[in-house]
């Protein structure tokens, strides 16, 4: 539950900062998010997620 939580946590960071540095953009990105049919918001969001799950497999090993 602790990496759980850090990881999370670590993505809060990540988020924060682009929209810290970049809110113009990231309202862009928002924006542009709800043309893209919701197949492909599901497809990119399960590869992100397998990429992921690859990532912390290769560094936990």
């Amino acid at each position: 539950m602790r990496d759980l939580g850090t990881a999370l946590a670590l993505v809060l960071v990540i988020e924060g900062i682009l929209y810290a540095l970049f809110p113009d953009g990231m309202k862009r990105i928002a924006a542009r998010s709800v043309l893209v049919p919701p197949q492909a918001l599901r497809a990119a969001g399960l590869f992100a997620a397998c990429i992921g799950v690859l990532l912390v497999w290769l560094l936990r090993r």
